[in-house]
């Protein structure tokens, strides 16, 4: 018989996969004799299951689950949906993967009218009358929320009239008799929603739970959070079900989200923050503003102590920082859930560092734990530290996510999506966000909150995203009805601009000049370890000196593609290029290149000279011609006067080049083969250049690697490469020195990858453009596939975006082969990839395991390159 459920007692911290990370660490906990309330896991495969039948829990996975209530009954003492000593329980799910909000919990289980009656007869207490209904119209509103999914607003629309009603700020300060109405309310509005009576039998309600954590692996928000962070579909998540411990019991109880270091700058002090008479969803929910946790000694003064106690035992038991819920209840602390805590990027490599030095990890390990992508938000925008000086903060929030930034208001997450799509900056103001606004988030260059603390959902999504974010600030007068706010007395509408500071919680009005960040001492400390580790090469993609000089700053090693056509579209060439396409005969074509020839040169040159004589890959001309003539009729003009041609012949002209599938159509080698002059004048640029740097720098190894884009057959890159090296040959026997140059070519089309060991015997060597190898292998146009590949998401034909994260299996097997064949005709042959995976950490690990030499991506990505390399090598010694 399979085993679908798991005591506590009877997991521990290496059965993540089975139980997931939450139930994994309350397993490891109960092991390690912390005060954990004994509960049971459903595993990850029982939710396989679930959906592989239909979306059916089937009996043995109830039965044994019913089994598990049994068995916690006996521990706790409690029974479920008994009248005179009930057990209530909370039902969580816990996927492998830290997924925070992103999918459902249910608490208080196990109340009805009945048990509700039974447990108000036994205790006289108000304060305890309150209580029970306050817990029970917060099951009814969860419970309706999550798993009958009628929308939460009708709940909050019934508590926010209460208040108004009754003349009160807060949830707490209503009474038990108010809080008995509002349950009533809300059972009316779960009947006029779904047509039938809020379920009374607690195993139904129980059943009903689970299935609801299960449907909540394959929402929205965690499909879209799934895609972003690399976590497949297949692994599913487990269930918890554990007996409630009650923070809103009375004003002896209370709530907490803590961290054993800060997450935002990684600094070794408790942090986190705490509610008296409050259940944990309002702490995360932001409902309230939340206490610091150290005002907890003052409430609780034993809990306290404990509380300390257990977060010294859980960091130096997992040796990391812990992100820790928990609940007092009466006093008495209860451990609720604990696991490595999301960081920003700065308290990543801080922590990495402390860890260290503090004896807990080893360099490897260290560099093992940071997570690559992260490491964008440290190269993000602050302001402007002089314009930041004389600007006043209207107002101030909670620091919740680092960064700065500016843009326009939009109150919605719809309203972000729509905006950015134009080009407008945004920024995302919200009351508090909610799971469904994730995104909008994405989009956003920040968020702003009304509620909510440093662990709301806002704070701890945006700092995973490296997206500025502040909340908490109640001094926001909120209209989102109307798209509308107030502070500090002024009235901010849609469209206006504000900048927030999400390291300090400033918020200013207006636009601040934003600059580019310094890098801390802890980044450079954890690259040289990551560098020390490596195998992999990482070079950028870089068009401009600029680029590449902050590529090199970045740790760059060489640039790995250079498009050569970015050249062409400034002001001054783009004319003479013009000239050129419009030429009738080969000599009119040689004019037009003779005047571009000193731009691209110069180009070269200063190109070289960033790179102080590391390699420089230039890709030939690419794109297809009709992508550089004109559109503008006054442009039009300009060239039909520059060619002594009419208007009308140009017109003709131009629709003459239009191609019905350009992608595939006149472009890379095939112009070199139509046109070889224009390979000619590419090659005397690159090599008069190399020559002149050369004779300037005497002691730097120069050599130009020239790269034939877009070859499918052998013969094609033999005629191109004729071309290269008879010009190459000429200007430097004419020049009368010695330069050592490669030409190599593109892995793009399949054909090229089939037949890799024919091209590899005319190449010096490979760079797989993943762009196109991807486009050709999938028949996707990359341009048109985000019209139909949410469809795709949906359907889980596709799990992500193979233009974002490379297809390991096909396109990676084309790689694969290119390698096996090409090495054993060229041991010289050296192969790297230049395509956008080359920035994604799980396809850096691919091109480490196929024995790539180098990768090469966008300057800001070398660092999460770096150490994406150093991970794949530690993981796979």
């Amino acid at each position: 018989m399979k085993k679908w459920v798991y005591s506590f007692a009877e997991g521990d911290m290496s059965m993540r996969n089975l139980l997931g990370g939450k139930g994994a660490n309350l397993a490891e906990m109960t092991s390690i004799g912390l005060p954990v309330p004994q509960g049971f896991t459903i595993t990850t495969e029982a939710c396989t299951q679930y959906y592989e039948d239909g979306r059916k829990i089937n009996d043995e996975i109830m039965k044994q689950a019913m089994e598990g209530v049994a068995e916690m009954e006996k521990v706790n003492g409690k029974k479920f949906g008994d009248l005179k000593n009930p057990l209530l329980v909370s039902v969580r799910s816990g996927a492998r993967a830290s997924m925070p909000g992103m999918m459902d919990t249910i608490l208080n289980l196990g109340l009805n009218d009945e048990v509700v009656a039974a447990m108000i007869a036994g205790n006289p207490d108000p304060a305890f009358e309150r209580f029970v209904y306050d817990s029970y119209r917060r099951f009814i509103q969860m419970f309706s929320d999550v798993v009958m999914e009628v929308g939460k607003k009708y709940f909050e629309q019934l508590i926010d009239k209460m208040k108004e009603q009754k003349g009160v700020q807060y949830d707490v300060d209503l009474t038990a008799a108010d809080l008995k109405t509002l349950a009533e309310q809300f059972k009316t509005e779960y009947k006029s929603q779904l047509g039938k009576d809020f379920p009374s039998d607690p195993v139904e309600q129980l059943k009903l739970a689970i299935e609801a954590v299960f449907r909540s692996w394959d929402n929205p928000r965690a499909n879209v959070y799934r895609r972003d962070n690399d976590i497949p579909y297949s692994w599913g998540t487990a269930v918890n079900v554990m007996p409630m411990v009650f923070g809103n019991l009375n004003d002896q109880s209370g709530t907490g989200v803590a961290f054993t270091r800060d997450p935002a700058t990684g600094e070794k002090k408790l942090m986190g923050e705490f509610l008296k008479n409050a259940q944990g969803e309002d702490v995360v929910a932001g409902v309230r503003t939340p206490m610091p946790i150290a005002q907890m000694e003052k409430e609780f003064p034993e809990a306290y102590k404990e509380f300390i106690k257990v977060c010294e035992i859980l960091e130096n038991h997992y040796h990391d920082m812990q992100d820790m819920e928990f609940t007092v209840e009466n006093q008495k602390l209860y451990m609720l859930q604990c696991r490595n805590g999301k960081r920003t990027a700065q308290a990543a490599l801080q922590i990495a560092c402390d860890l260290v030095d503090e004896g807990h990890k080893t360099e490897a390990e260290a560099v093992a734990m940071i997570d690559p992508r992260n490491l964008d938000t440290l190269l993000h925008p602050q302001f402007d530290a002089a314009t930041l000086k004389a600007a006043t903060p209207l107002g101030k929030g909670l620091g919740a996510s680092p960064g700065a930034a500016c843009g326009k208001i939009v109150f919605t997450a719809e309203d972000a999506e729509a905006w950015s799509a134009r080009g407008e900056k945004v920024v995302l103001v919200r009351l508090e966000t909610s799971p469904e606004d994730i995104t909008g988030m994405k989009v956003a260059q920040g968020i702003l909150t009304v509620r909510g603390g440093m662990t709301s959902h806002a704070a701890v999504v945006a700092r995973g995203m490296g997206t500025c974010c502040v909340s908490g600030c109640g001094d926001i007068a909120m209209d989102e009805e109307n798209k509308k706010f107030t502070l500090a007395g002024k009235e901010f509408h849609e469209g206006d601009y504000i900048s927030i500071d999400g390291t300090t919680g400033n918020i200013y009005d207006g636009e601040i000049k934003t600059v580019d960040a310094k890098i801390a001492g802890t980044f450079s400390r954890v690259m040289a370890w990551a560098d020390k580790y490596r195998t992999l090469k990482v070079r950028t993609n870089a068009d401009t000196p600029a680029d590449a000089r902050k590529a090199r700053e970045l740790g760059a090693e060489g640039i790995g593609l250079c498009r050569t056509e970015h050249m062409f579209f400034e002001e001054d060439r783009i004319a003479a290029f013009r000239e050129m396409i419009c030429s009738d005969t080969a000599e009119e074509r040689e004019a037009a290149l003779e005047k571009i020839l000193p731009y691209q040169q110069s180009d070269f040159e200063a190109l070289y000279e960033a790179l102080e004589g590391n390699p420089v890959t230039i890709r030939f001309l690419d794109p297809p011609l009709h992508e550089f003539v004109p559109t503008e009729e006054a442009d039009i003009k300009k060239l039909a006067w520059a060619q002594s041609r009419t208007v009308a012949d140009i017109k003709a002209f131009i629709a003459s080049l239009h191609e019905f599938n350009p992608m595939m159509g006149h472009r890379g080698a095939r112009l070199a083969v139509t046109y070889p002059e224009i390979a000619r004048m590419q090659t005397k640029a690159v090599i008069r250049a190399a020559i002149n740097v050369k004779k300037a720098h005497p002691d730097w190894n120069v050599k130009p690697e020239i790269m034939i884009p877009l070859i499918c057959e052998v013969k094609e890159l033999k005629f191109v490469k004729k071309v290269v090296v008879e010009t190459a040959d000429a200007e430097i026997k004419a020049a009368g020195v010695t330069l050592a140059y490669e030409v190599g070519t593109m892995i793009e089309i399949p054909r090229a990858a089939l037949t890799a060991d024919e091209i590899a015997k005319e190449a010096d060597f490979f760079c797989f453009g993943t762009n196109d190898l991807t486009q050709m292998t999938f028949g996707f146009s990359r341009d048109d596939a985000g019209k139909f590949l949410n469809a795709y998401y949906d359907t889980k034909i596709l799990e992500n975006d193979p233009f974002a994260k490379l297809d390991q299996i096909g396109v990676g097997k084309l790689m694969e082969l290119s390698i096996k064949l090409g090495k054993p005709v060229n041991p010289k042959l050296h192969i790297g990839i230049c395509g956008e995976h080359g920035g994604d950490p799980s396809s850096v690990e691919f091109c480490h395991k196929i024995g790539l030499d180098y990768v090469s991506c966008s300057p800001f990505r070398v660092p999460i390159a770096r150490l994406a390399a150093a991970q794949a090598a530690i993981q796979n010694s």
